[in-house]
């Protein structure tokens, strides 16, 4: 495919500038496709966020889907919906979501693979049908697309911020403030580069979590926080910035106990638009035993 850019997109990012021209596509694909060398600018290949001219010409080619090596694994799996375009699960902590160094089975993907007759493409070779993930120690509800019209359609609904996330996260202390806005820049920690951080503006990604205090039995408070924005470790960044980390966190300054052997925290609700009914469908994911144990009724 081929662009020329108009006046008006004159000094907007590659980028930006094909996802307005790519609806089918998520920014994200079209920013793995750009630094894969998949589109040009002016006949040169170009980094995702070079600014364009009037003029400009942009080549942009979709490389041809590669076969899936992973391999199909029968294990058991926490099916909260399914029909022909998804299928929503109930992810057990402990579970990593795709195959990656390190982790080749024994994940979301593998399980899927043998439960599901088809999954979309677009999430490449090693992540057929997940549209967005969870980090692997955080449980609850996720969204996986059997095609690659659901795909699009479901990516385009997270870009978009239309998809409705509400988390539970046990944490430590007791807030003075019971309810609140976390507004702040998002960006890789200046030293641990394994670590997200709040960073000064410009430096990061917006992000915002909304965050309300459930339940304080004694030493535990149990916090719902709804994500505006997706950013890596976002409601760990968050609840670390306001002094709550989660228990069980090592990596943001709680270590694992014997109670807490993870971070505590549960993507609890999950709501979207179905793909191809456009009927708003939610869903809700119980607590799991670790975090049920405790006592906490929602």
């Amino acid at each position: 495919m081929e662009f020329h850019v108009p006046v008006e997109k004159s000094g907007v990012r590659l980028d930006h500038f094909l996802s307005g021209e790519l609806p089918l596509f998520s920014r994200s694909r079209i920013q793995n496709l750009i630094k894969a060398g998949h589109a040009l600018l002016n006949g040169h290949q170009a980094k995702t966020g070079a600014k364009i001219k009037t003029g400009d010409r942009v080549e942009f080619n979709e490389p041809p889907a590669v076969p899936d090596t992973n391999q199909p694994e029968e294990i058991a799996l926490d099916i909260l919906f399914e029909d022909d375009d998804l299928v929503v699960v109930n992810k057990p902590a402990g579970m990593v979501v795709h195959p990656a160094a390190g982790n080749r089975e024994h994940t979301l993907v593998n399980a899927l693979l043998y439960h599901c007759k088809t999954l979309s493409g677009i999430g490449g070779e090693q992540r057929p049908g997940i549209v967005h993930r969870l980090d692997k120690d955080t449980s609850g509800c996720l969204v996986v697309a059997k095609n690659d019209a659901a795909h699009q359609n479901l990516s385009r609904q997270f870009s978009g911020r239309s998809v409705s996330k509400i988390y539970l996260a046990l944490v430590t202390g007791v807030f003075k403030k019971k309810s609140g806005i976390i507004e702040t820049a998002i960006g890789r920690h200046p030293v641990h580069r394994k670590k997200m951080a709040v960073v000064k503006p410009g430096r990061g990604r917006d992000a915002k979590t909304e965050y309300r205090v459930l339940q304080e039995p004694g030493p535990f408070t149990l916090v719902e926080c709804t994500l505006h924005t997706g950013r890596t470790h976002q409601i760990r960044v968050h609840l670390k910035h306001l002094g709550h980390p989660l228990f069980g966190d090592a990596l943001y300054g709680s270590k694992p106990t014997a109670a807490f052997p993870r971070q505590m925290l549960h993507a609890w609700k999950l709501g979207f638009f179905h793909p191809r009914t456009e009927q708003w469908m939610e869903f809700k994911s119980p607590l799991p035993e670790d975090m049920g144990n405790l006592g906490f009724k929602i």
